[in-house]
């Protein structure tokens, strides 16, 4: 075989290699969902709409689930000052598991001037897969403390989850009893673990194709 066609084979093994991994990627859906806050706050109750966006990414065992906030919520009459608000919230988890996953942040690094909508630091946590299966991620209640009170804000709107991924717990059994964490999820662009994958399965079928020349290049003519 010329050079020329043993490359065209190796090229073909790596284009197949990488389309049988992508294909066996576990699915995963982001979406950015706007939810519609009613706070109850120490000076009367308030409403904030914000697109809330979540993420994950492969940690250890789980997940480390990040809440974002693009807009801010809720006000206060008087300045905050920098360290004095500490939020947190919780994400409810639908689909093959149900419950709720806590998630906190950091405490403002800022001011916040009075009557200002109050910006929320990112907020994340870690979710570790107990069962196998499609798991959502939706946003729950909002928890503020500041300055000795407690605003607390509940979507109002019934959003839909912000994020869904298609998980495998770790023990091995892949029954839905099981518990442990899961496979790599795609929230963006192809993660660097499927990136390797795809490495991997090129270099398996690229010498597969190897063998397949050499065998066929000592046969008799």
């Amino acid at each position: 075989m010329s050079n020329r066609k043993r490359t065209a084979v190796l090229a073909t093994a790596a284009a197949l290699a990488g389309s049988a991994v992508w294909m066996a990627a576990p699915a995963a859906m982001a979406e950015v969902v706007d939810v519609n806050y009613t706070c109850e706050t120490p000076i009367g109750d308030k409403s904030a709409v914000s697109p809330i966006d979540i993420k994950g990414v492969k940690s250890g065992s789980g997940y480390k689930i990040t809440m974002s906030w693009q807009k801010g919520v809720s006000s206060s009459p008087v300045e905050l000052g920098a360290g004095s608000m500490k939020p947190s919230a919780t994400i409810k988890l639908g689909g093959a598991e149900n419950g709720t996953l806590n998630v906190t942040g950091s405490a403002n690094q800022a001011a916040i001037p009075e009557n200002t909508p109050i910006k929320i630091n990112d907020l994340s946590g870690t979710y570790t897969p107990k069962k196998t299966g499609k798991v959502t991620f939706t946003a729950g209640v909002l928890t503020i403390k500041a300055l000795g009170t407690t605003t607390t804000c509940t979507p109002t709107n019934t959003p839909g989850p912000s994020l869904t991924l298609d998980v495998t717990a770790a023990s091995g059994g892949g029954g839905e009893d099981d518990s442990g964490g899961g496979e790599l999820p795609q929230t963006g662009p192809e993660d660097s673990a499927v990136a390797l994958g795809t490495l991997g399965g090129t270099v398996l079928l690229a010498g597969a194709a190897g063998v397949l020349w050499l065998t066929r290049r000592n046969q008799p003519r």
